[in-house]
């Protein structure tokens, strides 16, 4: 059809050039005979072998116009050579050159043409669900290559460019308007747009946030491009778009690492990392795997999240042609004792990471015995394994509910850290100990096991209602590889006994998360003022041992360090004799009120609810 379609092209553009050359109508003579023979010998060779007819005729485009021009001008070769250069009886010499250019804009036309009615009509007309009304936030490039990838999508209708030069207000791109941001809510009502994308690819955080807060204002769906490091190719389709996480917006502007840091504990050495396959576990895998380990010992006691960071590793060093470095998987608890001491012995790590721990509050509260196993006992195991094996360096991945415990995760949690600073104490005093203990103390991560942000989304998918705790509740955020990065280089500051407090930035107020996570899907908050919302957030109450505020350090002679993001301090621990001894009891106890008092004689600023009755009926 295309070839008969082009064939009639050729005729009419010869019959079009012969009449405005000679500026007389001209239906049929024997000059066009001979044209028409000439061209259609010149174009059928050439359209054929430049692979004209090898595209997909309905999606048209800069690809297809390329081939085009590359075809017409091998055309005008022949067509020059032959009725301008050398000369046919009866035909106008400038027919040559005349007629490719008219018979090079009709096919070209027709491809055009086609294309909008086959996608962007017929297309939008099959199409039985719910067309989005599209702004575009950005004018540039992202932007533009965005809108062209849109145009074979019938469920979305462009609706032009948002930009926050206002000299570009009224003016066209693609042909697609471009408006002024200051004019952004009008812009909205006009148009009845449902979705903005943010086609802002290397802007800031804060840039970002800004401009996320302006449009939240609004019932509209906000989906954004990830930035260019993540879009390999350089190039931005339509399928680029994601979701805009809230990640995208607690997030702070990125600190170059220091490379000193970073390698001083990684480089060439071989690397233990205790809870791999968790959140923070398997993101300090990653980037020790960049930075250049010798060998990386994945110890895990879950199978699968063992087998799915193995794999990850594996795939990563193929397509990056990672060499000399070998990925040891390790199947084990770490309050196996005996299982410690064999990897430990077999393996001989330099530095050792460890980030395996119980760290849902409620289920630890629920299950205070288990909890203490692995989060404090577990913890002696691996620090004693360690000390006995002369690590050179040991990092602890603590908690902010270390600080002033008020539940038994966070009371675990600061005596394993009391476990780390008892052993450093230890290694100073013998110097036949070598090993570095210190660790690294944070708040929450984003998108980890235990965030709220993974809930949040779910419920939201269910159609609500979020559920939070208290409406004054608050707390600080991190992304996961921000806060591995800085474990890593705390790692290489450590001179043993430290305890390393990453800057987490301001808090935040729980329910202002939920309530901009609901406004970033499109849809509105329902509350006493707003009865038609989408989306309630319903309060349910603390959590037994859940703090309103979360803290950091427990004193106050923090000092800073050569990292403007981390911190360092010494605090007081339990002498290691009677550290001992509440140990030894901790791994005889059976009894829930056993163990509490057992870890409140261990944490003195540990303060227990005894008087809660579904805990306390609790095994």
């Amino acid at each position: 059809m295309v070839f008969c379609l082009d064939l009639t092209l050729c005729v009419v553009s010869i019959w079009i050039a012969y009449t405005l050359r000679l500026g007389v109508l001209v239906y049929w003579d024997i000059a066009i005979q001979k044209i028409v023979f000439g061209a259609i010998l010149a174009m059928i060779p050439v359209f054929y072998f430049v692979g004209v007819y090898n595209a997909i005729f309905r999606y048209a485009g800069s690809g297809m116009m390329k081939t085009l021009v590359r075809a017409f001008l091998v055309y005008s070769v022949p067509m020059v050579l032959v009725f301008s250069v050398v000369g046919i009886a009866g035909v106008p010499r400038t027919i040559g050159a005349i007629q490719p250019i008219v018979f090079f804009m009709m096919v070209g036309f027709s491809r055009v043409t086609a294309r909008y009615l086959m996608v962007d009509v017929l297309g939008r007309n099959r199409f039985g669900g719910q067309i989005k009304k599209v702004l575009i936030y950005g004018a540039g490039s992202a932007g533009q290559q965005l809108a062209s990838s849109m145009r074979s999508e019938p469920a979305m209708q462009l609706r032009g460019f948002v930009d926050d030069d206002k000299r570009l207000d009224g003016q066209r791109l693609d042909g697609d308007q471009v408006f002024w941001s200051g004019k952004l809510p009008q812009t909205i009502e006009k148009h009845s747009v449902t979705d903005i994308l943010l086609a802002l690819p290397n802007i800031s955080r804060k840039k970002r946030r800004a401009i996320v807060r302006q449009i939240q204002e609004f019932r509209v769906h906000v989906q954004t491009l990830p930035n260019m490091k993540e879009i390999m190719d350089g190039k931005v389709s339509f399928n680029d778009i994601r979701e805009l996480e809230i990640e995208d917006l607690l997030g702070r502007e990125p600190v170059a690492p220091n490379a000193l840091l970073m390698g001083r504990s990684i480089v060439g050495k071989k690397v233990l990392v205790t809870g791999a396959g968790g959140s923070i576990g398997s993101e300090l895998c990653r980037q020790i795997l960049e930075v250049g380990a010798r060998q990386l010992i994945l110890f895990e006691l879950s199978e699968y999240s063992l087998y799915a960071i193995e794999k990850e590793l594996r795939n990563a060093i193929a397509e990056n042609n990672i060499a000399n470095i070998e990925i040891i998987p390790v199947l084990g608890s770490v309050t196996d004792t005996v299982r410690l001491e064999e990897v430990f012995g077999r393996w001989k790590p330099d530095t050792v990471f460890h980030a395996a721990a119980y760290k849902h509050v409620p289920l630890v509260e629920l299950n205070p015995l288990e909890g203490v196993r692995n989060n404090l006992l577990g913890t002696f195991e691996v620090v004693k394994t360690a000390f006995d094996a002369k690590v050179g360096n040991f990092i602890l991945i603590s908690t902010d509910k270390a600080v002033r415990p008020t539940n038994v995760m966070g009371a675990s949690k600061r005596g394993a850290e009391q476990v780390v600073q008892a052993f450093a104490e230890l290694a100073s005093s013998d110097k036949a100990a070598p090993t570095k203990f210190s660790m690294v103390r944070f708040g929450n991560v984003l998108g980890s096991s235990g965030s709220v942000v993974p809930l949040f989304r779910s419920q939201i998918e269910a159609g609500g209602p979020l559920t939070v705790t208290h409406r004054d509740v608050t707390r600080y955020f991190m992304t996961i590889p921000e806060a591995a990065q800085l474990v890593i280089q705390a790692c290489g500051m450590a001179k043993g006994g430290e305890v390393f407090l990453l800057d987490m930035g301001q808090p935040v107020r729980i329910a202002e998360l939920a309530a901009t996570m609901v406004r970033l899907c499109g849809l509105t908050v329902r509350d006493e003022d707003h009865l038609d919302g989408d989306i309630e957030i319903e309060e349910v109450g603390l959590r037994p041992g859940e703090k309103l505020y979360e803290e950091l350090i427990i004193g106050d002679d923090s000092i800073e360090t050569i990292h403007p993001r981390i911190m360092k301090a010494h605090e007081s621990f339990t002498p290691w004799p009677e550290l001992a001894k509440i140990l030894r009891d901790l791994e005889k106890c059976r009894g829930r009120q056993e163990v509490v008092q057992l870890l409140e004689a261990l944490v003195p600023e540990f303060k227990h609810d005894h008087n809660n009755q579904d805990i306390a009926n609790t095994l």
